[in-house]
């Protein structure tokens, strides 16, 4: 079993910066994918960054060097790092943890949820 709680959202204005976090419960965290996801008001669950066990990462083409997705596996946390935030980022977003290292892409591939933090990006 992971438990994960997010941390770090809030209110910033279009072109600020803010830092997620992930704390994960287990053990076995090192061996984890981890995933961010976002969703906004009427709509789905979009993928934004995932980050696998040995440090590989994989992004949305909308948060493209933008945001970056880093883990200390000795602290069991992941984060997100966003600047030049734009309005359209505004979300709840969740982080995600999967034993998988493939299509982790899909919300599908993660058995793990958080809660989720609001991100608001004002204009």
């Amino acid at each position: 079993q992971v438990q994960l709680v997010e941390s770090g959202g809030g209110l910033v204005q279009a072109g600020g910066s803010l830092r997620l976090s992930c704390a994960a419960s287990g053990r076995t965290f090192s061996t984890y994918t981890m995933g961010w996801f976002r969703q906004a008001p009427g709509k789905e669950r979009e993928f934004v960054a995932a980050i696998r066990w040995r440090g590989g990462s994989e992004y949305a083409d909308s948060v493209k060097g933008r945001f970056t997705i880093s883990r200390d596996n000795a602290k069991n946390t992941v984060y997100l790092q966003m600047s030049s935030l734009k309005p359209e980022d505004t979300a709840v977003y969740y982080c995600a943890a999967s034993g998988a290292g493939a299509f982790v892409t899909l919300p599908n591939t993660y058995g793990y949820w958080g809660q989720g933090t609001q991100v608001t990006v004002s204009a």
